[in-house]
């Protein structure tokens, strides 16, 4: 009699469970697709064109290389003006630092996974080599649910191949997810916590291959979750000029110490001073525009 009653008890918790798990998926399936509604595509997915040569007024020389990989962060989507996306923010940093012009290039393309990033590298001219690259990339994995140690390791991959070309390279670990209010809860708090754990596991990836990293989480989370309405963009899930702004003043300070520490540079903040690069090709005549105290 109690193996029969121990029985019937072990098999009303495993249906109790097993329907409480359905449950959670089935809410989070709705949650997801609101989520999904209230985003949106207002932005569409190209991000404006901010491409070309950033200079301060009376910078000449040489002008430093500066690329962008990854997703939409990394390729502005959601700023206003070409001026305002991460890229062209970035460049403007440098170039003020450096007292040189700079020449933004951007690989990264909008809903980009970490998996993406080999493509990227691939459509770069054989005889490009940049100064410096800056990698953001990581939201898309959350969101689609990617392996964390299969995005540490393509992120790893990418950089790996740039620090072997000689270009120092920076890596925004991936945003906090938690921020997002379109998202709602339970949904939210899952996310963030994904996107923690995908940040952390960027982190020693990104560091073994030889990058630097900067914790975008830590560094501009808590203003994106104080001020929502001044930090997203209209689609309440991409940065505004503002948001873009925060992100590039936390990653400038990373981006011009591995300046300051390649091989072949000179000190960045020495009056007229010169940051060598080694000649290349530009394949585009965007790169050859200029765009002057914007």
């Amino acid at each position: 009699m109690l193996v029969r009653r121990s029985l019937a008890v072990t098999a009303s918790t495993a249906a109790l469970l097993g329907a409480t798990a359905v449950g959670v998926r089935t809410l989070l399936s709705r949650q997801a697709a609101v989520a999904r509604r209230r985003i949106g595509k207002p932005l569409g997915e190209d991000a404006l064109d901010a491409d070309r040569v950033w200079r301060r007024k009376k910078h000449a020389g040489v002008p430093v290389d500066l690329l962008l990989l990854g997703d939409s962060i990394a390729a502005g989507l959601g700023a206003g003006h070409r001026r305002d996306t991460l890229g062209a923010r970035l460049a403007k940093g440098i170039a003020r630092d450096a007292r040189r012009p700079v020449r933004l290039r951007t690989a990264a393309v909008v809903g980009s996974e970490t998996s993406a990033l080999a493509a990227q590298l691939g459509t770069l001219p054989e005889d490009y080599r940049a100064d410096i690259a800056v990698i953001v990339v990581g939201g898309n994995d959350v969101t689609h649910r990617i392996p964390v140690s299969r995005s540490a390791q393509q992120l790893e991959d990418a950089v790996r191949a740039l620090v072997r070309q000689g270009t120092p390279v920076v890596v925004g670990a991936c945003p906090d997810l938690g921020t997002l209010r379109a998202i709602p809860q339970p949904l939210r708090a899952l996310a963030a916590r994904a996107s923690r754990q995908l940040a952390a596991a960027q982190t020693v990836a990104a560091r073994r291959a030889g990058a630097r990293v900067v914790a975008l989480a830590r560094a501009v989370g808590p203003v994106f979750a104080e001020r929502p309405h001044e930090m997203f963009s209209v689609d309440r899930f991409h940065p505004s000029a503002l948001g873009y702004r925060r992100t590039a003043d936390a990653l400038l300070p990373a981006v011009l110490a591995a300046l300051a520490a390649a091989p072949s540079a000179a000190a960045p903040s020495a009056p007229g001073s010169a940051l060598p690069r080694r000649e290349h090709a530009t394949s585009t005549s965007a790169h050859a525009r200029v765009e002057r105290n914007a």
